[in-house]
């Protein structure tokens, strides 16, 4: 069992910054996309919001949506405030029916919103046109915020980068290795990229179940640049963590891989940083990463295969897991 075999040659890490008691946390510490796995609790809502921070991380889709819900509710709001002072105060209207009117008011709105203001309709009186004249400081504000919000979207630092699935066990020279890999997407190279992995483990000690974490030593941690796939390497022997554990013993100390990559962006001259994790089921015990890339058909280009940063054959391996 993982808790009795437990390699006391590992170098530990005592300054991980996440808790040693097991009992006080639940599942995974982070999820594939690199996210810490908690739920804040015990703060007002708007305390813990932090409204930049979400409009600027949200998914596209979302983002989009906001804006537009915005957009249309805030015209639904000053529509409301014009039929309200009186559809008469509102010259140039030529609608009849009720509908009509409100939507008449309703693309006035748009108008003085955006401050396109067509002509046709204007204002009439001080109410009318006081309405108007914050409705179209309001817009101004809006613009400017949602200007801003894009570009931070557009220009925030970002690490292009995808990970294998799974984390295999494979055949390294005359042993084995815990393998996986890496590669980025978009044509955002890094340069000075460096690869920090820590090994979570479940284990008890002194009567108590504990976190104990481990540096996972790689062949190569650091690359000058990172244009292709890179397949990170620790290998087991004594010194690693993984030595003499079985896939029994990995399961039942709920494993998990922690993974942290730095590097230097030079489109957005800026270090970008980039997280993930493997748990013990996303281990595969024996196997090999098929190759992604190989030369044209006239041997002067590399081409790499992003959809095959999965694949992986089965292989024999000469540790029994």
């Amino acid at each position: 069992m993982a808790l009795l075999k437990f390699n006391r040659k590992a170098k530990a890490e005592n300054e991980t910054g996440l808790s040693a008691n097991s009992i006080m946390n639940g599942g995974r510490f982070f999820d594939k996309s690199g996210n810490p796995n908690m739920q804040i609790q015990g703060m007002g809502f708007l305390e813990r919001l932090n409204i930049y921070h979400a409009l600027l991380s949200m998914k596209k889709i979302k983002f989009v949506l906001l804006i537009l819900i915005f957009f249309i509710g805030i015209n639904l709001l000053f529509a409301s405030v014009y039929l309200w002072i009186g559809i008469d105060h509102l010259n140039g209207m030529v609608a009849n029916s009720a509908s009509e009117k409100f939507g008449e008011a309703f693309f006035f709105s748009a108008q003085t919103f955006t401050t396109v203001g067509y002509g046709r309709i204007n204002p009439i009186g001080f109410a009318a046109s006081l309405t108007a004249a914050i409705e179209a400081l309001v817009g101004l504000m809006s613009f400017a915020l949602a200007t801003g919000l894009l570009y931070g979207r557009f220009s925030k630092p970002k690490a292009y980068i995808h990970y294998s699935k799974n984390a295999i066990f494979a055949p390294f020279k005359d042993g084995t290795a815990l393998m996986f890999r890496m590669v980025p997407y978009t044509k955002n190279y890094l340069v000075n990229v460096e690869v920090k992995v820590t090994l979570a483990l479940r284990i008890l000690e002194d009567g108590m179940m504990k976190n104990k974490f481990f540096n996972v030593p790689l062949e190569i941690s650091k690359a000058i640049t990172l244009t292709a796939n890179w397949t990170l390497v620790h290998v087991i022997n004594e010194e690693s963590p993984f030595y003499n554990l079985s896939k029994e013993d990995i399961s039942n100390a709920q494993a998990e891989l922690l993974i942290f990559v730095q590097g230097f962006d030079e489109s957005f001259s800026n270090t970008v940083i980039s997280r993930t994790s493997y748990s013990y089921d996303d281990f595969i015990y024996g196997a090999k990463f098929k190759p992604m890339f190989h030369p044209d058909a006239n041997n002067t280009t590399t081409i790499l295969h992003l959809d095959m940063l999965h694949d992986y054959d089965p292989a024999e391996i000469t540790i029994q897991f």
